[in-house]
């Protein structure tokens, strides 16, 4: 449907913006759409924002020694902006190259101009806020935004928090491609919790189409690989105050998957699949 959407709007369209909390499915859902549509003759060019990511001393640390990436002011986004403006009008721009190692940034690195009849996809945490491409016109411009709406109650009557799964899937991810331990990745949710209800979900409203990435099954697959981690941590951080957001979320998902039937099988998850991009095995390249 998302992609139809674009489709229709190809004749103004420059660029297209997959938007969304962390581990709502971006990559893959970026990577569909841009299959779907060469499939009918249009054309693509990738922004990564994370080069735009300013110097890692310039970001604050919190009393652990935490750097908080998750904050839009932790990127460039006057110069986000200045080049996507430049390229919807044709113009071209030197992309810069943000060293992960160095925590450095360099400018001007990589020349980049729009063929004709070529859109850029972007995806981005932070694709809707509004400073991100405040200077370019709408019509020129398609939002998508990904949220797992998973429509599950537990044994209270409660529905099950949204993102909790994304904690699991970014736990899995994290684990799997950057080194980051489920614990590590817990310790840190706050951060990624308290800048998407500031930044990134209440723009959700803004978006021209939303899409639900949820699997009914995919409780089952997590509860195999970290329910007992969540039963240790929720033992762990019970009378640390320090910890207590951490307490907070292992005790909560804790007790809700305890109800949950445990899959250990995975292979009948389609190769494709969205949850591959957490669990891995995907067919896809990321």
């Amino acid at each position: 449907m998302a992609a139809e959407m674009i489709s229709e709007r190809s004749e103004k369209l420059k660029m297209v913006f997959i938007s969304g909390p962390s581990s709502s499915g971006k990559t893959t859902t970026t990577i569909k759409i841009e299959e779907r549509l060469k499939k009918k003759g249009y054309s693509f060019a990738t922004v990564n924002v994370d080069h735009y990511f300013f110097d890692l001393e310039e970001h604050p640390k919190d009393e652990f020694g935490d750097y908080d990436f998750e904050t839009p002011q932790a990127l460039d986004l006057q110069l986000i902006n200045e080049h996507l403006l430049k390229l919807s009008e044709g113009k071209e721009v030197k992309i810069p190259f943000y060293d992960f190692k160095e925590g450095k940034r360099y400018l001007d690195r990589t020349p980049m101009k729009l063929k004709k009849n070529e859109i850029i996809l972007i995806d981005s945490l932070h694709g809707l806020y509004p400073a991100f491409s405040k200077d370019i016109p709408n019509d020129v411009k398609f939002k998508l935004f990904l949220e797992p709406i998973l429509q599950m109650k537990d044994k209270n009557n409660k529905y099950i928090q949204w993102t909790d799964i994304r904690l699991m899937r970014r736990m899995l991810r994290d684990s799997i491609h950057r080194a980051y331990n489920p614990l590590q990745t817990l310790e840190h949710w706050h951060y990624v919790r308290a800048s998407e209800l500031r930044n990134i979900i209440p723009y959700a409203k803004s978006a021209d189409f939303i899409i639900n990435s949820a699997m009914p099954y995919e409780l089952s697959l997590y509860k195999s690989k970290l329910y007992s981690q969540f039963k240790e941590w929720k033992e762990k951080f019970k009378d640390n105050i320090l910890k207590k957001d951490a307490f907070v979320r292992a005790e909560r998902v804790a007790n809700f998957m305890e109800e949950i039937v445990e899959v250990e099988d995975d292979s009948p998850v389609p190769k494709d699949s969205v949850l591959r991009e957490f669990i891995g095995g995907s067919s896809l390249k990321y």
